[in-house]
């Protein structure tokens, strides 16, 4: 598999940030290309960057090729500054990308969604992801993972006052999750990018992969 280039959108968040840690760690890949809106002084062997305005993503079209496509966008109301923004950011830029990524040759797409998505909710953030996903599926991939974390754990460059209460309220609550609920447990953002590199170097398919199993295919990355 040495030779492989990996194409990551997202680079600067959580579980994107922590990917490109897992990705420097392997000899899977000799290039990869980081697509960013400014320079971000990422110094890591075999990366390069590539900055762009991703309000007009046929820009970079002939820039997005390679083996492997990782997509960890998104953003929050707040940022994004209305719930069209999002669309946007969390609906229509993975679904471009992954169209272009696609039609240039790219053989593998794994996507983070969230846990609970679904095209019919009445949570925007959900809906948002669900439409998304709907769309990501019918890509003909040979590898085609969609992977849905619970709440992540990890530290961010942003402060979300949100997700703090979340993770208090989580590590009261996650002694009784079992069962069906392991997968509202927690799960740290290093432990998603383990996930999504072993399945885009595992077994094709084309699947929807929920939190707790996540956790096990990253004990085994």
């Amino acid at each position: 598999m040495a030779g492989k280039t990996a194409l990551v959108f997202g680079a600067t968040g959580l579980v994107g940030n922590l990917l490109l840690e897992e990705l420097a760690k392997t000899n899977t890949y000799s290039k990869v290309k980081i697509f960013v809106r400014q320079k971000t002084g990422i110094s890591l062997p075999g990366v390069e960057e590539i900055v762009t305005d991703f309000s007009v993503p046929e820009t970079i079209s002939n820039d997005i090729q390679g083996d492997d496509l990782y997509i960890c966008l998104g953003t929050t109301i707040k940022k994004a500054g209305s719930v069209v923004n999002m669309e946007k950011i969390d609906r229509d830029l993975p679904v471009t990308i992954a169209r272009t990524a696609k039609n240039n040759g790219v053989k593998g797409l794994a996507v983070v969604s969230s846990i609970g998505a679904a095209e019919g909710s009445k949570n925007y953030y959900l809906r948002i992801k669900g439409e998304m996903e709907k769309e990501i599926q019918k890509l003909d991939f040979e590898r085609n993972f969609i992977v849905r974390p619970s709440m992540l754990l990890g530290n961010r460059k942003e402060r979300r006052t949100g997700e703090i209460i979340g993770k208090v309220f989580m590590k009261t609550v996650e002694p009784v999750l079992a069962g069906k609920l392991k997968k509202f447990r927690a799960i740290h953002g290093r432990d998603v990018a383990k996930a999504m590199i072993g399945l885009l170097n595992g077994t094709p398919g084309n699947r929807i992969i929920e939190s707790d199993e996540l956790h096990q295919i990253a004990k085994t990355y």
